[in-house]
């Protein structure tokens, strides 16, 4: 049952971001009167279908390959490769006959809408459901900083209390972008009973804007091991979901941020852990040392279970969730910039981070029906399709877009040889992506 509603959920969720995205394109094609001969929800391969229809000049049709979907604009250098077309002279009502200016718009009407979508799903979900937040007086042990965040004067323990002067209510707060406005934002903290004063430095904004999220800002909590990672050196030494880990190498530890410094400590090396485990009876506890490898990052492959933070619900206005739900959007956004960024310079393995349909339906839908979840992990899906749609990969509509603005560069369209071509490479890419995705997916989440 659960793989039939994580099913489920991932394809009506792929039905949904795919469904719109077509239709950008081909509202924005209609809209400049070009010609659509075909429109699909899912890939119709080797000429099979669900099912289908024809209205006017399109046929509209539900393919049974999930992996996508498509329009075919008249015209156009696409997965089609339709070169008997492409040969005859243009028509009027072709994609190649417009100006390079409509052809970019027709070109980013697919993800316009899927960011429009993931923005007002974004506020549907705060208007109907509204927001935990974290009360920063609930946070009794304060902060946890980075390497990055120390750097800046940040210690374990502080307190923020206030941005510019604005005494800040919740932690969530601070990851409002109006505080860097006007330059560089002075915090105020509380450390060791003395309140602190802390100006930020020049190209703060830019520093911050490169993280994956403000992790100066992340809780200091106490925690015990939640899921261990198979096959990783924390089960491979034995540790269990629930045990809590007190010391390193004999050193005391009891947060969590202090437990990963440790580790990094030992990075490439073999360390011991104290842990305490819990027994049958709530006093049945046993005290344990466990030798275990630690990677080269510093982990060694659990996910924390940290302890419950006080938090509040907040409701919404519509007034007040669209604002909101546009700057969750940016923040996706930003978060997904910044991940490829991490990628691409080797701090974080592909194989780690990139998901297939698999990955997806286990990780971010689950196997347990939840409209709240679901809309939020359709609203994330559906700015992640947008972003990476814009990447400039040829086949891809960001491929599309660099060869139009080259054009309207130079004044001089791109020759269809080079524009095939590329199209041919663009779609070997693709291919060899979707491949690797789904033979991790495999890897991950059914052969281990």
């Amino acid at each position: 049952m659960d793989v039939l509603i994580m099913a489920s959920q991932l394809i009506l969720g792929l039905c949904i971001l795919v469904l719109l995205h077509e239709w950008g394109h081909y509202f924005t094609a209609r809209m400049f009167g070009i010609r659509v001969e075909k429109f699909y929800v899912f890939i119709d391969a080797w000429g099979k279908k669900i099912f289908s229809f024809r209205r006017g000049d399109t046929e509209f049709g539900l393919g049974w390959l999930p992996i996508g979907g498509y329009v075919k604009i008249a015209g156009m250098v696409d997965e089609s490769v339709d070169k008997e077309q492409l040969a005859a002279p243009p028509r009027p009502d072709e994609f190649r006959s417009k100006p390079a200016w409509q052809r970019l718009i027709v070109m980013i009407g697919g993800v316009t809408v899927n960011a429009i979508l993931g923005i007002l799903l974004f506020a549907m979900i705060l208007w109907v459901w509204g927001e935990q937040k974290t009360p920063v007086q609930g946070l009794k042990n304060g902060l946890a900083p980075t390497e990055w965040a120390e750097s800046l004067g940040f210690r374990p323990g502080d307190r923020l209390v206030a941005l510019n002067g604005t005494p800040i209510r919740y932690v969530e707060d601070v990851y409002d972008p109006r505080w860097l406005t006007n330059g560089p934002p002075e915090m105020t903290l509380i450390r060791d009973g003395a309140t602190i004063n802390l100006r930020m430095p020049d190209g703060f904004a830019n520093n911050w804007l490169d993280q994956a999220k403000p992790l100066y800002l992340m809780p200091r909590v106490r925690f015990a091991v939640g899921e261990v990672v198979a096959g990783m050196p924390a089960e491979k030494a034995g540790l269990q979901a629930g045990d809590s880990i007190v010391a390193v190498n004999g050193r005391s530890v009891v947060f969590f941020d202090e437990l990963q410094k440790a580790l990094k400590v030992h990075a490439g090396q073999t360390c011991t852990l104290t842990l305490v485990r819990q027994g049958s009876g709530d006093t049945d506890r046993t005290e344990r040392i466990l030798p275990v490898a630690v990677s080269d990052q510093g982990t060694i492959g659990f996910v924390s279970a940290p302890e419950t933070l006080p938090t509040e619900s907040l409701r919404y206005t519509w007034a007040k969730a669209l604002p909101a739900g546009y700057a969750l959007g940016v923040k996706t956004i930003r978060d997904n910039i910044a991940g490829f960024g991490m990628i691409f310079r080797g701090e974080v393995p592909v194989e780690k981070s990139l998901g297939g349909p698999i990955a997806i339906a286990k990780k971010m839908y689950g196997g347990r029906w939840d409209w709240q979840r679901f809309w939020m992990t359709t609203a994330l899906l559906s700015m992640i399709l947008a972003f990476m749609n814009l990447l400039p990969i040829p086949a891809l509509d960001g491929g599309h877009v660099v060869f139009l603005l080259v054009e309207m560069i130079t004044g001089k369209p791109l020759s269809e040889r080079f524009l095939m071509a590329a199209q041919y490479v663009g779609m070997v890419l693709l291919i060899l992506l979707m491949v690797f995705a789904f033979g991790n997916d495999l890897l991950q989440h059914v052969f281990r």
